[in-house]
């Protein structure tokens, strides 16, 4: 078994980190699944729907990744000062303190759905199928927060393939039973909701049972007190995380209300294309970025400089090589991939295609970014990870979505993801250059 205090070659970087980058991809494949099925089986509008309304639910969600990366990279570092007791007690306080906030959030999501749909444009059948497909997922919030935010976890408490067993069992359950409820007993939007609905209440409760009782792994739930300063650390530290999500969601608004204006309901249908794709993709990037972060996160806590200085050159290696293949991978399968969701419509087919040779070029870039903020967080640098994800993911793409469409329409919007990720990354660059000395890589 490899621990967090081994030394890393890049054999075996990529050994501990496939089991988070297998689980991230399942996760992105939920919504992939649900679109799916939504698009042959029930319909262009109730797929807009489902694309139109995702990113309110993502909102909702990420606060998981945020106390699980931001959390994950305080627990290592104290279990890297060798206090074993103290760090399950705060991944006791982190676990009790999501479940919480989780039905919160759930109460509040489903208060203010309906006016969320309005606001972005959604009117009609559109609307009603939007508040049928995000009640039904917003019953399930808890248990997605938990899912996300045990997905980072399971690799600080040295059993990610033990996530892998999780995040595969929750993603099967939501292939099988999107096929019975949509394709088989034709019970359509309400169907794909329950769908995934039903996995994340597997994905969140399978490993609360786990860490509920005594387990081989080095993390369990126990009794608790209230430790507000270690709260904030981790909620400060995983900051960009949850900046970087609500981001995401805020600019996928953004450009459907863009692509309203541009397009119509045939352009949010593509950038759901798009999206589904995109967020597979981007999954084999975050992933390795929450698999490593403990890594880099103990040895910073342990003061072994030296293995951090390999452990980012041979990430940065490693992120390059990612890069290229999923750059190549958005190029080769751009036709066959929109053909398996909108082929039985001709002009979406078209629209969707031109989008993804565009907006395939982002993949390039914005590895380094993710794995940059990401890499500050693990060292528990919570404001500069927090600052690359927010300029990244709101400020540079919020400024490239209102203004590119003005000069290139439509093609413009597909382009301005490439171009914020562009800027991200000489962020990035600026950051790891000007921050070395002071980290010691």
């Amino acid at each position: 078994m490899i621990r967090l205090s081994d030394h890393f070659t890049c054999r075996r970087l990529l050994r501990f980190t496939f089991p988070s980058v297998v689980m991230l991809i399942f996760t992105s494949i939920y919504g992939v699944v649900d679109g799916f099925f939504v698009s042959n089986f029930v319909g262009k509008t109730p797929f807009a729907a489902v694309n139109l309304i995702m990113p309110y639910l993502m909102i909702l969600g990420c606060i998981g990744f945020m106390f699980g990366t931001g959390g994950g990279a305080l627990i290592a570092k104290t279990m890297g000062e060798g206090k074993e007791e103290k760090a399950n007690e705060i991944f006791s306080l982190l676990v009790y303190t999501s479940a919480a906030g989780g039905v919160a959030l759930a109460v509040l999501g489903i208060a203010f759905l309906p006016r969320v749909a309005v606001l972005m444009g959604a009117q009609g059948q559109l609307l009603r199928d939007c508040v049928v497909y995000g009640t039904i997922n917003l019953l399930a919030v808890p248990f997605y927060i938990l899912q996300f935010e045990f997905q980072c976890l399971f690799a600080t408490a040295e059993k990610p393939k033990l996530g892998l067993c999780v995040t595969v069992a929750a993603g099967m359950t939501n292939m099988v039973l999107d096929a019975l409820f949509v394709g088989v007993f034709r019970l359509g939007l309400e169907g794909a909701a329950a769908a995934t609905a039903l996995s994340q209440l597997v994905g969140g409760a399978a490993p609360l049972f786990y860490f509920g009782r005594k387990n081989a792994s080095r993390l369990r739930l126990v009794r608790c007190g209230f430790d507000g300063k270690a709260l904030r650390r981790a909620c400060a530290n995983g900051s960009s995380e949850l900046m970087s999500n609500i981001s995401m969601s805020l600019v996928s608004m953004l450009f459907n209300v863009q692509l309203m204006k541009y397009a119509g309901e045939n352009g949010i249908a593509a950038y759901g294309v798009l999206m589904y794709v995109s967020l597979v993709f981007q999954a084999v990037f975050l992933g390795y970025s929450v698999g490593v972060a403990p890594v880099i996160s103990y040895h910073s806590g342990a003061g072994n400089y030296e293995e951090g200085r390999g452990l980012l050159k041979r990430s940065l290696a490693l992120v390059g090589v990612f890069s290229l293949l999923m750059f190549a991978a958005g190029q080769t399968m751009a036709r066959p991939l929109s053909m398996l969701f909108v082929g039985y419509d001709a002009e979406l087919l078209a629209i969707t295609v031109r989008a993804f040779a565009i907006f395939s070029f982002t993949f390039l870039f914005s590895g380094l970014a993710i794995f940059g903020s990401s890499f500050f967080t693990a060292l528990n640098d919570g404001l500069t990870s927090a600052l690359i994800s927010f300029l990244r993911t709101l400020v540079f793409q919020c400024l490239a979505v209102l203004i590119l469409p003005r000069i290139w329409k439509l093609d413009g919007i597909w382009l301005s993801t490439v171009v914020a990720d562009i800027l991200a990354v000489a962020v990035t660059v600026l950051f790891l250059v000007g921050k070395r000395k002071k980290y010691r890589y």
